[in-house]
């Protein structure tokens, strides 16, 4: 197992309630661009844990712009501006203006610490799953993302899998995007340990405790979490299921 010795334990989460508990986990895909209603997740909790899928009548989340894509996604925080503004958190398109105002959450939204989350997936050609951060955005460039785990079905084969993982800048103007996609030799419909550890410096990225790689720089404000799976194209494959054991955050301990 990792060395905590030199962390505490600030955010928790075993999914094991007859619901998802919204007091850390907002069920809803940046909603701000959309609506609750088109950005909610297909969300399942209990004795297994956490089970994420695409319903069988779930609607793309924003036609519009993002096209037949439909996600479900649970996250820790939510900010945007008024209604009608280009305020809100990962804005990926220059036309994108808040259709829907939403309340300032912030559940779960460190500056630096240690991340896990035990899980696995079920993913077809077209379906994608991750657990990424963003900045909170409460200032338009503190947009960054750190990408712990990102994984499209059209990598994945008999013995092996592409693994996302690294610093995208977004609109970050202090951050140069740094990832990489190595093919590994594991499945992701195995249960696996994803972990990143983030400091002053840069970004360590883990699988099952073994290093990947280490991005030498760092995003200088708080982020929030994002857990998703998504269906990128129409497809008559089975939905994409991300299933999640625990999710665990640590803080660093100060020094003595």
């Amino acid at each position: 197992m990792a060395d905590l010795t030199a962390y505490s334990l600030d955010f928790g989460d075993d999914f094991r309630g007859p619901e998802l508990d919204r007091s850390k986990w907002p069920p809803f895909y940046l909603p701000h661009w959309s609506s609750r209603r088109a950005a909610a997740a297909n969300v399942e909790t209990g004795p297994n844990g956490l089970v994420l899928s695409i319903g069988q009548n779930q609607p793309p989340w924003l036609p519009a712009i993002d096209g037949p894509i439909r996600v479900s996604s649970i996250q820790t925080g939510a900010f945007a501006g008024p209604l009608g503004s280009t305020i809100g958190q990962h804005r990926f398109n220059p036309t994108l203006r808040v259709k829907e105002a939403q309340p300032t959450e912030r559940l779960y939204v460190p500056l630096y610490g240690r991340f896990e989350m035990r899980a696995r997936m079920h993913l077809c050609p077209g379906q994608l799953a991750a657990l990424w951060t963003i900045g909170f955005e409460d200032e338009p460039e503190r947009s960054g993302e750190i990408t712990i785990m990102e994984i499209f079905g059209d990598s994945v084969d008999a013995a092996s899998a592409e693994l996302g993982h690294g610093i995208k800048a977004i609109n970050d103007p202090s951050l140069v995007t740094e990832f990489s996609a190595p093919r590994l030799p594991f499945s992701p419909a195995r249960f696996h340990v994803y972990a990143a550890d983030w400091d002053e410096t840069g970004v360590s990225f883990y699988l099952d405790e073994r290093l990947l790689t280490r991005v030498e720089q760092s995003p200088a404000y708080p982020m929030q979490f994002m857990l998703n799976v998504y269906e990128l194209k129409p497809s008559n494959a089975p939905s994409p299921r991300l299933e999640v054991d625990w999710f665990r955050g640590y803080r660093r301990k100060a020094a003595a």
